[in-house]
């Protein structure tokens, strides 16, 4: 039996299981728990290792057994456990994208809203050429992890004649990214307000990502002129970004719930 805590932050959800139980087979573990019809069912696995220094890391495997460098929401869904379970309202999160520093701005029971420092995204124009489909512009954005972005204009978030899930899939493994890569399709609402959808790498469709969120404010600040605050919200809900200038941290802020805890078997 392996303990686990279920968390989402706006519909992307994760299990935490701590990292002393894992014995190396955190692939299994993740795939075997995030299957939604026969085990707990998420979108990733978040394994809390709790370090002799009184230090935190995390390794986040995706729902098909890769592991990837950092999620956004998953980091703050381990800061919300960290909060409930330990008391801990800030607390610094090492990851594989670089340490994450959280800060619990509010809480009501199992329900957190939680500042998270993303570091400081890199953002450079890029053209992939998908067959079938043409040239397809959009940006390359780093934020601890690989996303691609594209700027549509249509409500439901089409782009060359596809639906904006059956072009995610066609970019996220495209040959252009051998290790893949997250594919957000960005509306521009106002200066101040973006909407976005998002192809995970490793997941498929999601509600919601913290790193997305982040990647799509980086492309509409840096490439549309967007407000250096502004608010993004995808199918789960709205997250808060502020990016001062290029060489500051971003910041996110948005919502993290507990919402079990439990044991499964493997």
């Amino acid at each position: 039996m392996i303990p686990f805590v279920k968390a989402h932050a706006c519909g992307n959800d994760f299990l935490v299981v701590e990292e002393t139980v894992a014995h190396g087979k955190h692939a299994e573990i993740a795939r075997k728990l995030c299957a939604r019809n026969t085990s707990v069912g998420a979108d990733g696995v978040e394994f809390l290792e709790r370090r002799d220094d009184g230090s935190y890391f995390i390794r986040l495997f995706n729902a098909d057994g890769s592991e990837a460098e950092l999620s956004g929401n998953g980091t703050r869904c381990v800061a919300a456990w960290l909060a409930y379970s330990d008391g801990l309202k800030q607390v610094t999160l090492g990851t594989h994208g670089g340490p994450r520093a959280c800060t619990t701005i509010s809480c009501e029971d199992t329900s957190f809203l939680i500042e998270t420092g993303m570091g400081v995204p890199q953002v450079h124009p890029q053209m992939v050429q998908v067959e079938g489909v043409g040239a397809v512009e959009g940006a390359n954005v780093n934020v601890g992890n690989p996303h691609f972005v594209i700027f549509v204009d249509s409500d439901d978030f089409s782009s060359h004649g596809l639906a904006w899930q059956a072009l995610g899939e066609k970019i996220c493994f495209h040959p252009d990214f051998p290790k893949q890569t997250n594919v957000e399709f960005v509306r521009v609402l106002a200066a101040g307000h973006i909407a976005f959808r998002i192809y995970e790498r490793g997941v498929g469709p999601t509600t919601s990502s913290g790193t997305g969120t982040c990647a799509s404010s980086t492309a509409a600040i840096a490439l549309r002129g967007c407000s250096t605050s502004l608010e993004a919200t995808a199918e789960g809900g709205t997250q808060r970004v502020v990016w001062p200038a290029p060489a500051e941290e971003m910041r996110l802020t948005g919502p993290a719930e507990i919402i079990c805890i439990g044991k499964v078997t493997l």
